[in-house]
């Protein structure tokens, strides 16, 4: 049986993560923003939590709200500059006791991972009963411009061209995935952050500083030619500038949210137990169609 090769490769990954924790000071506003909405809806669930764990969390400024927090990232670097005890790790081998945390939390991380099912049940499995999971991670419609400016710009000057930007998941995906990892109570939704910038150049310029840059197995392993970077850059630029000559670069997240199964969670009723008609509930009337059954 032939093995499906890594869609990611992860020693570049880490490697790049750990260069850019030295420019995520000037780079971080969009781990910090996507932080801030991760918090924000964490505070809407009227609940308290003993232990965490963040994974990727990037955002310094934004301690969890747990009496003990934890934070993981594959790069050491990284890590150190987090705003807690913190320890490096894969998103999909976590080093943690079963049942033994009240929340997981991603931001920004998730849109890495070789394994993202089987990261998903690990968390799962690391959660106490009726644990929380909430994460953002990016989505397979960001930097759709820019994608589709470097594949023109390398296929008119070499005459080829392969992959630019990372394989993402789209939001189908993932909503079927927390489902599959046995997750209670899934829900799956998307943002889109538009970041405006004065130049294309400047917008490559954050993505490499944030560690955010094609790391797929699959990918050029040269430096792209200069004479393809600036044609990109000048299509870019005509196609996707604003009346004041800023371009802006679009970036979908998805944020996931899941439960650990627990003996206290809602469960759907089963089929045929109503007691209320449906039509009665909505003030409307029942049409019966040839064929079907009334409702009850």
């Amino acid at each position: 049986m032939t093995q499906m090769a890594a869609p990611f490769d992860r020693a570049l990954i880490r490697a790049r993560r750990s260069r850019a924790a030295l420019r995520m000071p000037d780079a971080a506003f969009l781990h910090e923003d996507v932080a801030t909405r991760l918090l924000e809806r964490l505070t809407d669930i009227n609940r308290s939590y003993d232990k965490a764990l963040a994974l990727g969390w990037d955002a310094a400024s934004h301690p969890l709200p747990a009496a003990l927090s934890f934070y993981a990232d594959p790069a050491d670097r990284r890590v150190k500059a987090m705003p807690g005890p913190g320890f490096s790790c894969e998103e999909d081998m976590l080093p943690i006791r079963e049942h033994s945390m009240d929340l997981v939390i991603s931001n920004l991380a998730l849109h890495w991972v070789n394994d993202l099912p089987g990261a998903l049940i690990q968390v799962n499995h690391a959660l106490r009963p009726d644990g929380l999971f909430m994460a953002a991670m990016l989505g397979g419609d960001t930097l759709v411009e820019l994608r589709d400016v470097l594949l023109e710009a390398e296929s008119d000057i070499t005459g080829g061209a392969g992959p630019r930007v990372s394989p993402m998941a789209t939001l189908s995906d993932v909503a079927g995935l927390l489902q599959r990892a046995g997750f209670a109570m899934p829900v799956a939704d998307q943002e889109t952050i538009t970041v405006s910038y004065s130049h294309p150049l400047a917008m490559m310029h954050d993505l490499r500083a944030m560690g955010e840059t094609n790391a797929t197995t699959g990918r050029q392993k040269t430096m792209t030619r200069r004479d393809v970077m600036m044609r990109a850059a000048e299509l870019y630029a005509e196609r996707y500038s604003d009346e004041e000559g800023r371009v802006s670069a679009r970036f979908q997240v998805l944020f996931l949210t899941g439960w650990a199964p627990g003996p206290n969670q809602p469960r759907p009723k089963m089929p045929g137990s109503a007691t209320v008609r449906l039509a009665d509930a909505l003030g409307s009337s029942e049409v019966h169609i040839k064929g079907t059954q009334p409702s009850p």
